[in-house]
């Protein structure tokens, strides 16, 4: 399961769509918005996506977390739009025989997220000051002017 949603993310679909009799191990990891970034107060967070690219990536790393370790079932859901501070952004469930795998399986599906699928962050703070941040993408200050039109815009 692959959800993108401007609504909140409901954990217990994550959990259902995971549990099985055979799953020994259900592992859910939640990504909040937190209130401090590199000591400035975060006002709010924007996510934005291109839906069918990031669904695409999701799947192929859906995939390759099943290459890798024997796990059962796996769900994905992140917020799109705006955030508040201790909203839920992202979950990832996974269920498996043995802990062992869905441990790994979880914290890697979630590192792979952030480095390769195509969702954008907008750090807000309450300077009024805000920044797109991607672990791929270059801060402003290293940001060439092309490089920043081609982030998404207001």
């Amino acid at each position: 399961m692959i959800v993108f949603t401007e609504s909140s993310i409901q954990t217990d679909a994550l959990l259902d769509e995971v549990s099985l009799p055979e799953a020994g191990a259900v592992v859910l990891f939640l990504g909040t918005t937190r209130n401090l970034t590199d000591g400035r107060e975060t006002d709010f967070l924007d996510y934005m996506c291109y839906p069918e690219m990031a669904k695409k990536k999701l799947a192929e790393l859906e995939k390759e977390a099943a290459e890798k370790w024997p796990i059962l079932r796996c769900a994905i859901a992140h917020r799109l739009g705006r955030l508040e501070v201790g909203e839920v952004s992202v979950g990832v469930a996974v269920s498996a025989a043995h802990r062992d795998a869905a441990f790994e399986a979880g914290r890697w599906l979630i590192d792979a997220l952030k480095e390769v699928v195509p969702i954008w962050k907008r750090e807000n703070w309450v300077d009024g000051t805000s920044q797109w941040v991607h672990p791929g993408v270059p801060d402003d200050n290293t940001m060439s002017a092309i490089e920043k039109k081609n982030l998404p815009q207001d």
